[in-house]
């Protein structure tokens, strides 16, 4: 799933790309990708507002794109917001494409988008009035887009619910250590509810777990202060050049160009099972937590601690 990273890098791009272009069109492939914003269990195909979706959309210009933890926010004239997550395996694409008999896309040109196959899943389309599109592509089909005033959609308890941003200014230590030492669960499950602290993911938990040597299976509120100041530290830094370099494309991400990210060639341990690690030579293991995988190093991130 894209992190902060890859959606920040998303957002960036959508502002220099898209703002002030209105919508002209909306195709999509894929209803039970639109979401109705009255149905908290996110479950249900609502039909009329599926029909309505596209005639909502039409002539409303693009204000701005914030993102909030994983989710993309696009405020748009009228007072609507349009809230899009990626999920495990979408990302938003800016170009042209061809659509025949309603459900065969092709896209138009070279490049990437044409020739990366993780691009080539478009289930979304949004015409802009100058003649480019802004897609969505998702192999798995998981991705959800909710539409609706903006004050409805900024107050979903999908957003409500969050914790601070990894990398909100606003975050300080002092604050990082109250989040933290309240957990009793293992720290790298903490580190990746959202509801904690906002951004992180399975690829970024498994590096920055790494850097500051702790073990990832270790009781959050059994971590010492002098080891919390190595997670922050390790947060901001191992974001921060995530970010820099455009994110992780080790799975299906791309950018709005259909480009990888740069931050895959710079991957600490996440997927490095039996590689040796870059500190001691001890060979990376992978174990389960709680549904998902945990890289680490057994000997620099001793449980033993």
């Amino acid at each position: 799933m894209p992190e902060l990273p890859e959606v920040e890098t998303v957002v960036r791009d959508l502002n220099k790309k898209v703002i002030g272009r209105r919508i002209v069109g909306v195709w999509l492939d894929w209803p039970k990708m639109i979401k109705d914003p009255f149905d908290q269990s996110r479950t249900k195909i609502a039909h009329k507002h599926v029909a309505n979706f596209s005639k909502a959309l039409a002539g409303k210009k693009i204000i701005k794109v914030r993102r909030r933890a994983k989710n993309i926010l696009i405020y748009l004239s009228g007072d609507l917001l349009l809230l899009i997550h990626q999920k495990m395996t979408g990302h938003m694409l800016v170009g042209k494409w061809q659509i025949t008999n309603g459900k065969k896309v092709k896209p138009l040109g070279g490049g990437p988008i044409a020739d990366d196959p993780y691009n080539k899943y478009i289930h979304l389309i949004f015409y802009l009035d100058n003649g480019k599109m802004l897609a969505l592509s998702d192999l798995r089909k998981f991705a959800k887009a909710i539409l609706g005033p903006v004050k409805q959609i900024e107050n979903l308890e999908e957003l409500k619910n969050l914790g601070p941003d990894a990398l909100d200014p606003g975050l300080k230590f002092i604050k990082f250590v109250k989040l933290i030492k309240s957990e009793r669960r293992k720290i790298k499950q903490v580190l990746m509810d959202q509801e904690v602290i906002a951004g992180i993911g399975n690829i970024y938990s498994d590096d920055i777990l790494w850097a500051a040597k702790i073990h990832p299976f270790r009781a959050a509120n059994k971590i010492s202060e002098k080891e919390l100041k190595a997670i922050y530290g390790a947060m901001k830094k191992i974001l921060t050049r995530a970010l820099k370099l455009r994110g992780t494309s080790s799975s299906d991400f791309r950018d709005t160009a259909g480009e990888k990210g740069g931050y895959g060639n710079e991957l600490l341990v996440y997927q490095k099972e039996g590689e040796p690690c870059s500190r001691c030579a001890t060979k990376i293991i992978r174990k389960k937590i709680g549904g998902r995988s945990a890289h680490f190093c057994p000997a620099c991130q001793s449980l033993r601690r």
